[in-house]
């Protein structure tokens, strides 16, 4: 069960991935993409806590993942959003990469979604990134 300081975490996360995703449908409009940079990044540190995100992000094996990604977000706030957001999108990959297995068999335990993630279209991609039996892993965010 979440407390109420995760659930904000969360909640602050998703608004984060909505305004980024915002921030990339309206042409990469620097304003959207800050906020959601912040939304994200306030959302992890709720979510898993200050020290652990902290940890997180100055792990020796995600240095480079956390350069990219906060090199990206200066380069958005100073207003080279295209070149930011490649940078950005690079570091998360580095940075989050290994975790995608657990998100994707989480998601296939929901009701709605695993109808949309068993169509063929996804199925291809998403076995070869988490397998049926797959879960988490040594990539996982600490909590």
């Amino acid at each position: 069960m979440l407390d109420d300081r995760r659930k904000i975490g969360v909640g602050l996360t998703g608004l984060g991935f909505l305004f980024f995703m915002l921030g990339v449908l309206f042409f990469f409009d620097r304003g959207l993409l800050a906020m959601g940079n912040v939304l994200f990044l306030s959302g992890v540190g709720l979510t898993i806590g200050a020290q652990a995100a902290l940890r997180f992000f100055l792990r020796p094996k995600n240095y480079k993942g956390t350069a990219f990604f906060g090199g990206g977000l200066i380069l958005v706030l100073w207003g080279w959003t295209l070149v930011g957001f490649a940078l950005e999108m690079w570091g998360f990959w580095q940075l989050f990469s290994a975790f995608f297995p657990t998100v994707l068999s989480f998601l296939r335990r929901m009701p709605f979604l695993k109808r949309i993630l068993d169509l063929p279209a996804f199925k291809a991609v998403i076995n070869k990134v988490a397998p049926a039996g797959g879960g988490g892993g040594a990539g996982s965010l600490p909590v």
